[in-house]
């Protein structure tokens, strides 16, 4: 049975449609909004009790939260996405929990300041907590970069991916990497490759 990805590609399902097409594998995308309520119907309810997305079926197996289901998928399907080893695996899982910890409700904050109308931008006090509280992580991300390329060594694997995905909405954000610069240029190589490109669409 195919994979299903539930979840809109404007959320954080991208992320799971992007690892899809990394790996090539076949998948049914039911693209649900919750904006229009689709993720609290009684169906969807039955797959994710949480009613966010994305979730995904494989077969028997359902799943949510994007960077648990990447996880997955790069292990089950092996290859140079999936960790190498234990202790491949437990850097993957280090950076993606790390991604979720430190970084992402500040990113959150900063799109949210940056695309919704005037009367929904989050306060500016917070905005500008934000701003300062993702220093520091990005000084964490820009150090590890500066000892190899990728977060796993010399190759891109889910890591980079589930990590990517998150700092990649400080460029709907309009926040400067400068800072930052292996960060900056990793990021750029991450999201310059053929399957966020596609799934993305032009700049």
């Amino acid at each position: 049975m195919a994979l299903t990805i539930y979840g809109s590609p404007m959320s954080r399902t991208f992320r799971v449609l992007w690892m899809a097409k990394e790996l090539d594998l076949p998948y049914e995308h039911v693209p649900l909004d919750p904006r229009t309520g689709d993720t609290r119907k009684p169906d969807y309810l039955k797959i994710n009790p949480n009613g966010h997305v994305p979730a995904i079926r494989d077969g028997d197996v359902v799943l949510w939260e994007s960077l648990a289901i990447n996880l997955y998928l790069a292990k089950k399907q092996g290859g140079p996405l999936a960790p190498g080893n234990l202790a491949e695996e437990g850097k993957a899982l280090m950076w993606s929990m790390w991604a979720l910890t430190e970084l992402e409700d500040n990113i959150v904050t900063l799109v949210q300041n940056a695309l919704m109308p005037p009367e929904r931008k989050p306060d500016p006090a917070r905005v500008e907590r934000a701003k300062e509280a993702l220093q520091a992580p990005l000084r964490v991300l820009d150090a590890a970069l500066a000892e190899s390329p990728y977060l796993l060594g010399n190759r891109f694997s889910v890591a980079d991916l589930n990590v990517a995905g998150v700092v990649a909405g400080l460029g709907m954000a309009k926040f400067e990497l400068v800072s930052w610069p292996k960060a900056a240029a990793w990021l750029e190589t991450c999201t310059s490759r053929k399957a966020f490109v596609e799934l993305r669409g032009p700049r």
